[in-house]
Order: C-alpha cells, then structure tokens, then sequence
C-alpha cells in the first residue's frame, strides 16, 4: 500500500481511462527525479538510512511517578554492541525543532531484536526528559549518537566491587548488574544507593530481588527523607573493605565531589569511577552576551549560566556533542571569534582556540563557525 500511494503521487492530479497508468507514470516520475539512493530507501522505511543513526520509540514503561524506560528499534548503522555503562545520545523532534541529549543505557548490550533502552527521570527544568516520559508516543522516529563513555566494567573482572548511587545515578550501574547477571558472573558486590522515598527508588523491585536471589550482591538502600542523605564518613562503619574494593559513583554533583575527595586523600583516586550527569559549575561564569553561529546565520543573546552547546540546540543548530560534561571531547570546534569562559574553571579563552560547548560559556560576545 505504502509503495502504491508513493508511485501515484508524482501524477496524483493526472487523468487516465486507466488508474494503473498512474502507477507507471509515478514511478517513471521517482526514477527521475534528483535524490539519492538513501532517499528512497527513507522513504520505504523511516530506518533504513545510512546518512545519520534513527531508532523508532517502540514502548514507555513507566518505573515511578517522574521516571520512565523508554525502549527503541535502532535502525541501519547502528552497533551492534556496547559496553553496559555507556550513554546514548537522543534526538527527538518537538515542535519542528530538535533536542539532543544523552542518556545512560539501561539494556545490556547486544539484542537479537534490535533494541535498546534508556531509563529517564524528568527534570522540571529538562525540556527533553519530560517529554521522553510524559509526551513521547511508540512510533515516533529519533535521531541517535552511537553509544559512548568510558563507565564500564573491566575484563577481566574486579574481584570487589562498590556502586554508590543516587536518584537517577542508578541507570548506567543497572546496565551493568543486568549484564553481570545474564552472564551469570558477579563479583562480591556493595551496592549503596539513595533515594528520597520507596516509591522513588527506580527498579526497586528488580534490585531487591538481585538482594535476595544472588548471594554475592548486598543492596545497602538508604531512603534520605527517613535517614537523611548518604555520607561518606559512614562508609568506613557500612562498607568497612571499601579500601579494597573498585567503586562505580553515579549520583549528583555534590554527593559525587565528596566522594572524589575522600578516595583522593586516601590516596585510591584511581580506583573510583565516576558518571556526571551535571556539569561541576564554579561560582566564575560566563558574563553572558551574544553569540553568532556563522554558518547557520543566527545569534542568541544569552546569559553567563548558558553554554554554548545549549544555544545552539535552542537556535534548531545540529551540534556536535557526546557527554555533555566535558568529559569526551566530542563537542569541541575552534572558536571563530570573541571570548567564552570555562564554566568549570573559570578560565577564559580566545579566538583560535579550540572549546568545549558543553562547558563554555559566552563572555561578551563570542563567533562559531557552526
């Protein structure tokens, strides 16, 4: 049917005693006219395309009120595996315009179907999180960004493993038990994760059930309205062989700086392995002002708190990006022009100079061939 109503359309408004003639003058109308071989393809199946990665919405499952695990078809280019722990990046078009974000994967890697997952908290500040769980329908087409990020396990295997979580922190960590589990290799886990209440605690009853079906696995679980939020003083009295052990810390900012400074004055900073899902901001922004994308011929006026990276997706710019935390480099251009500030050093930096969007921000005024 699809391929019916896509031959008529060219002759569409042409007569003919005979509708078939129609058919023949549409496709002869498809073969000429100038569009590549991945235009057709596109238009057979959303899919099928080599120019950028899509993926199709195919379920939203909700896991708390604020939370859902939005499962995708990935389509024609897109690997065939990745390390649990890793990120995703997602486009979804709202509004005519689209907004790009990264998000840990909750699948475990390689699916004979072809899926994915990724499990999202909504942000009353975060356009695209809310949308992915309030107002994202199965069928709707994305954009994606092979999967990235240097949050996995090792192989081999730690023989002593510690999750410290928190909130939304839990995602890539539940990649990684997933996968552990599937393969049946788990090591002597420590697992502390917070949340504010039960009904909070994302994958609660997958987690407590790993507590209680795998003898290697201890879910510490700490609900910080009752208990207050987690210290890393007390790790000493609740995980007293943390020293020998290799941490995984997915939580927010401030939780994940304390967490730095006490493996860094013990003397085991490389033994902790963190995932930011916030920039570590300074008090030294940005002082805000006008940025000029050349290529694309728009500006934006914006303040000192608003990176570069995020002006442009505002602006309908396709920007390079990965991370989002100026981790992976991904999203670093040439600064055509101006000055922009680090927002998490507080160092400026000049035209020539090569910069992070995802953590710059305008001082005055700023030029990006984008």
């Amino acid at each position: 049917m699809d391929l019916l109503k896509w031959s008529k359309r060219p002759a569409a408004d042409v007569e003919a005693r005979k509708p078939e003639v129609n058919i023949v003058r549409g496709l002869i109308a498809r073969a000429t006219t100038p569009l590549l071989p991945d235009d057709y393809l596109h238009l057979i199946n959303p899919l099928w395309t080599a120019r950028e990665l899509r993926g199709r919405v195919i379920e939203v499952v909700r896991e708390t009120e604020d939370s859902a695990t939005v499962t995708i078809r990935t389509g024609w280019g897109f690997p065939a595996s990745y390390k649990p722990g890793q990120y995703v990046g997602i486009g979804l078009q709202v509004g005519g315009r689209w907004h790009w974000r990264s998000y840990s994967l909750t699948s475990i890697g390689a699916s004979a179907d072809k899926t994915i997952a990724i499990t999202v908290k909504a942000n009353p500040d975060g356009f695209l999180s809310t949308h992915l769980v309030d107002g994202v329908s199965p069928g709707t087409i994305i954009r994606l960004a092979a999967p990235k990020g240097d949050f996995h396990l090792p192989e081999p295997l730690p023989d002593g493993v510690l999750f410290l979580t928190a909130g939304s922190g839990i995602t890539p960590v539940m990649s990684m038990l997933r996968s552990l589990r599937s393969r049946e290799t788990i090591p002597d886990i420590v697992h502390v994760h917070s949340a504010p209440t039960r009904d909070e605690v994302i994958f609660l009853d997958e987690l407590e059930k790993m507590d209680v079906d795998v003898l290697s696995y201890d879910l510490q679980l700490r609900l910080t309205r009752e208990q207050g939020k987690f210290d890393i003083e007390q790790l000493d009295a609740e995980v007293p062989d943390w020293r020998d052990r290799q941490c995984w810390a997915c939580g927010p900012v401030a939780m994940l700086d304390t967490v730095e400074e006490r493996f860094t004055e013990e003397g085991l900073r490389d033994q902790l392995h963190i995932e930011r899902f916030a920039i570590a901001r300074t008090d030294h922004g940005g002082e805000g002002g006008t940025v000029t994308f050349s290529r694309s011929g728009k500006t934006a006026e914006i303040d000192g708190a608003t990176t570069l990276l995020e002006a442009g997706e505002e602006q309908g710019i396709q920007m390079p990006f990965g991370c989002r935390m100026g981790i992976c480099q991904t999203c670093v251009v040439p600064l055509a022009g101006g000055y922009v500030r680090d927002l998490r050093s507080g160092e400026e930096h000049r035209e020539g100079e090569r910069i992070q969007t995802c953590i710059s921000s305008v001082s005055g005024e700023c030029t990006l061939d984008l």
